[in-house]
């Protein structure tokens, strides 16, 4: 692990022993959370790379992980069916959320952490209340696994990704269906959305990345690169550009504008993960177990 701002080796640091499903970063990008098929959860410096604590708690794989704006709560779904909610700042488990048939695959939560929204092999998405544990409503219409759950800032909108090949975009308040997606040739792993909502971006197994108007639900632009399965895709806070990862071992940058590729790190081992830091920062998960931060001018994978 190095520290990309000055280039220095960290002299140790105990990571994940299985593959890191998932990373979110608080929006200030002072903390960054990894979430891993060892059963756990890891909170980072983000500035520093450094190891601030271990969450424990899920009997089984955990697949993701999304925080609320300020970086204080962190939500984690799991291969068991559920979703644990934590106080990041002590590590503590707050409570489990139930109700889901199957494994709970993608989650987000909104900017003031009252709402949450997961995304599950049973078809469905749910959104909860935190505070209660509570669910609000079922989302339903997809035909098969949904993996991945985007929620615009102000928590009224949803983009969601299946492996029925189509996006679906949410009215959260009402759990009504507004847009069918429709355009990848395969299964859509991940999806994400622009910080006014406006737009997504989805990461598919046909190896592209596509830009959605979510508005209308039109496609704008199919983004080709990847010579692999596209697992993950995050978008910079200015909606410039995007960050892909790909079982093809590379994390990509993209410009949203004309759809090249800017910068392609490259890794050992799959990349399943990423989120941006900041605009010119990156973590990225793989399937060794590392969490990469990277920076942009430097075009490797920093383990």
């Amino acid at each position: 692990m190095w520290d990309v701002e000055t280039g220095r080796e960290l002299p140790t640091l105990q990571g994940h022993t299985d593959s890191v499903c998932g990373v979110a970063v608080d929006a200030d990008g002072r903390l960054a959370i990894s979430a891993s098929a060892d059963q756990t959860l890891k909170v980072w410096d983000a500035a520093a790379g450094r190891e601030v604590r271990t969450l424990q708690g899920h009997r089984l794989a955990v697949l993701g992980v999304a925080v609320n704006a300020d970086g204080r709560l962190a939500v984690s779904p799991c291969w068991d069916d559920t979703l644990k909610v934590w106080d990041v700042e002590t590590g503590q488990e707050l409570r489990t959320l139930k109700g889901h048939a199957e494994s709970v695959n993608g989650v987000a939560v909104s900017g003031d952490g009252r709402r949450v929204l997961s995304a599950s092999d049973d078809q469905t998405l749910k959104v909860w209340d935190v505070e209660t544990g509570r669910e609000l409503h079922t989302l339903e219409g997809h035909t098969n696994w949904v993996y991945g759950v985007a929620l615009s800032a102000d928590g009224r909108r949803a983009v969601s990704a299946s492996a029925d090949q189509t996006l679906k975009v949410w009215d959260v308040e009402t759990g009504r269906e507004l847009h069918t997606l429709e355009g990848h040739t395969n299964w859509v792993y991940g999806v994400a959305l622009s910080a006014d909502g406006r737009r997504a971006v989805s990461a598919s197994a046909d190896q592209t990345l596509k830009v959605w108007d979510v508005g209308t639900g039109h496609e704008l632009l199919t983004l080709e690169g990847h010579t692999g399965l596209v697992n993950c895709v995050a978008v910079s806070g200015d909606a410039r550009r995007a960050v892909s990862a790909s079982y093809d071992h590379t994390v990509k940058v993209w410009d949203l504008e004309t759809g090249v590729v800017t910068t392609t790190f490259t890794c050992d081992g799959e990349a399943l993960c990423c989120a941006f830091i900041a605009d010119n920062r990156l973590i990225a998960g793989d399937a060794g177990g590392r969490v990469h931060f990277l920076h942009l001018e430097e075009p490797k994978c920093n383990k």
